[in-house]
């Protein structure tokens, strides 16, 4: 399995949990902290990243499970 970073993107119906660079959500939540948590559930998984898009469309939170390739200095 490849590890896809998650993304919560607004949808017509709701929130969808969509893997980078499918076109097809992985689901369609009500809410978007339905949403979060599923996607938080497949990146932790995969140890890939989730990202949260706000309703604007543009990332608004990011988190890292597994290896971070850039983590913080210090």
């Amino acid at each position: 399995m490849t590890k896809k970073n998650q993304h919560v993107v607004p949808h017509k119906d709701g929130w969808a949990v969509k893997g980078a660079g499918n076109e097809k959500a992985t689901a369609i939540h009500q809410t978007q902290q339905s949403a979060i948590t599923q996607a938080r559930d497949i990146a932790r998984n995969q140890g890939s990243e989730m990202l949260i898009h706000g309703t604007n469309g543009r990332i608004r939170e990011r988190n890292t499970y597994g290896k971070d390739p850039y983590p913080p200095e210090g």
